[in-house]
């Protein structure tokens, strides 16, 4: 049986401003298991960052229950198993290029072999020659992909990337998706995008589609089979 990274039971999140609500996610049940690659698509407010926060463990539901049976619960979930790929870069400016991709090794308390392993991070998206360089001498599009640099760093089991190539031409773009794949086939780990491209899209092995909260999305995959659903789930494209 594949291992399961993450499983949701109904659920969902909702935002109270003053006398104003929003349902950002329906209630939704889901499972990220090893090996899987999916695509989560759908127009801009369609709830697909909240779902990728929820798996990262970033924000909690309103209601429903999530697990994350074979990274465990015990102590906080990053960045050793769960790497984050946000819309922005939000790398530290006062820090080079190397020194951000670093950081969660030491948070991590993983220092002897932190700088080897970031150069080798930054080598996979081709950004070694500007290790020493800041932030600030980086463009978007290097800044995005010392992101993933940093968020493939400590090998985690499960990757789970915001618009990661929103920023990126397209053949810099398929080069980032390129690493991203090379992150996770030697450890089995799941990778799990947003993304409006559908150029990226086409190279996950299952898409899911969010819509004004909605998910929709049968959780058949190469290795596993289960069911994922929103309210009025329909089928998705499998890949």
């Amino acid at each position: 049986m594949p291992e399961v990274f993450v499983r949701g039971n109904d659920v969902a999140r909702r935002f109270q401003t003053g006398i104003a609500r929003v349902d950002a996610l329906y209630p939704a049940s889901f499972v990220v298991c090893g090996g899987d690659r999916i695509a989560i698509v759908g127009p801009s407010g369609s709830g697909k960052s909240t779902l990728l926060h929820l798996m990262a463990d970033l924000d909690a539901p309103t209601s429903g229950e999530l697990a994350w049976p074979a990274l465990g619960i015990s102590g906080t979930l990053r960045p050793t198993r769960i790497g984050v790929v946000f819309q922005a870069p939000s790398l530290v400016p006062t820090l080079s290029v190397v020194e951000n991709v670093e950081l969660p090794l030491r948070l991590a308390g993983a220092v002897t072999f932190a700088r080897e392993n970031a150069l080798r991070a930054l080598r996979t998206v081709g950004l070694d020659p500007v290790a020493d360089k800041l932030p600030d001498e980086l463009s978007g599009g290097q800044a995005q992909r010392v992101a993933v640099a940093r968020a493939i760093v400590t090998r985690p089991r499960l990757i789970l990337a915001d618009e990661p190539t929103g920023q990126l031409d397209q053949r810099t773009a398929e080069e980032t998706i390129d690493a991203l794949l090379a992150a996770t086939e030697p450890t089995g780990a799941a990778l799990v995008v947003c993304t409006h491209d559908s150029s990226i899209a086409r190279r996950m092995r299952m898409t899911w589609q969010m819509d004004h909260g909605r998910l929709h999305a049968p959780n058949v995959g190469t290795a596993h089979t289960g069911t994922a659903s929103g309210p009025d789930a329909s089928s998705a494209e499998r890949r």
